[in-house]
């Protein structure tokens, strides 16, 4: 394990080291002071490639390391830190950020629970539509820019309510034998992760990726309680908790919209987060869809076929009475 910065080294001749403000699998966050901007206080998160990858991949992944790098550092939106910088010192990376201050949301719902309340749902949805803003923009790029990393703990709301998405997604590089190797971050964290970002290649994401995340982190705020993460949810459709049941003051469209984003298969997601949102808002409903084929048949539940229109249940019960009276008849 290499050995963090240290306090006060100053890298690039610039950028002073006041602390180590987060650690994660491929490196740290610091705080840092900007030498040539006076007052200027900024956020470097540092990549430590994987050394056991071999030379040539290695090489690429730092190549594209520079490449993505060069696209957040063209980003401009007020829900995401600006990127001002990026360079290399020996094994590592790092990019340079606006500092964001502020308590993350994962902080904010921790200190409802222990009060035994909930995050009110008109404040959550506030947030929702910024976040939403910030990863339509993001989505929008050419190419989309994914996140896959979307969280409580990656949001943060400045002191004038400003909500920003403080950590960019994984950046990639396809090896030879058509697998991805990860350079940063992982795979995303597992509570929020859906199940085509399982893995080591995660070739199959795209924006409905994030929107289950979206959903994921909607879910927690509300309930302050984790959602069941994708695999037990495979195994056990039973096992993810609908979120009125935890928190009865959650709104039945919201409760909906949720579990629309958090769909097991990305075909049965909104298609965009700007649909999510126009939905969780009441501008449009959920499209009607048939069901992928890749999805195991799910059991039949009486609470199911009572939810349906009623011209539906009506067609169902005299299909049943037929069906006992033939039964009826033929055991005579």
């Amino acid at each position: 394990m290499p050995l963090p910065l240290k306090n006060g080294e100053v890298l690039r001749g610039r950028y002073r080291i006041q602390e180590r403000i987060g650690q994660g699998g491929t490196g740290s966050i610091y705080l840092a002071d900007d030498l040539r901007l006076e007052g200027r206080i900024c956020a470097l998160k540092e990549v430590e490639h994987d050394r056991t990858l071999p030379a040539k991949i290695l090489k690429e992944a730092r190549e594209q390391f520079l490449r993505e790098a060069t696209v957040l550092a063209r980003l401009d939106h007020p829900n995401l830190p600006k990127v001002s910088d990026f360079f290399s010192k020996g094994s590592r990376d790092y990019l340079v950020m606006d500092y964001v201050p502020g308590k993350d949301l994962r902080t904010l719902m921790l200190d409802a629970r222990r009060r035994k309340t909930f995050l009110r749902e008109d404040v959550v949805l506030g947030w929702a539509n910024q976040l939403a803003n910030a990863l339509t923009y993001l989505h929008r790029q050419e190419p989309p820019i994914v996140h896959r990393d979307i969280k409580p703990s990656n949001l943060k709301l400045t002191p004038n309510g400003l909500l920003k998405l403080v950590d960019f997604g994984l950046v990639k590089v396809l090896a030879p034998d058509e697998m991805t190797i990860t350079v940063i971050q992982g795979q995303g964290t597992i509570l929020y992760t859906p199940l085509e970002q399982y893995g080591s290649d995660s070739g199959h994401t795209d924006v409905r990726s994030d929107i289950y995340a979206f959903g994921a982190t909607l879910y927690h705020l509300l309930t302050n309680e984790p959602p069941a993460d994708a695999r037990q949810r495979f195994l056990n459709p039973d096992s993810l908790r609908p979120p009125r049941q935890i928190n009865s003051a959650v709104g039945a469209r919201t409760e909906r919209a949720i579990l629309w984003a958090m769909a097991l298969h990305p075909d049965e997601r909104p298609d965009s987060v700007e649909d999510l949102r126009q939905f969780l808002f009441g501008q449009k409903d959920i499209p009607t869809r048939p069901r992928p084929a890749s999805l195991p048949p799910q059991p039949f539940r009486i609470s199911d076929a009572l939810t349906q229109p009623p011209e539906i249940v009506l067609t169902w019960l005299a299909a049943g009475l037929m069906l006992l009276s033939l039964i009826a008849t033929l055991n005579r």
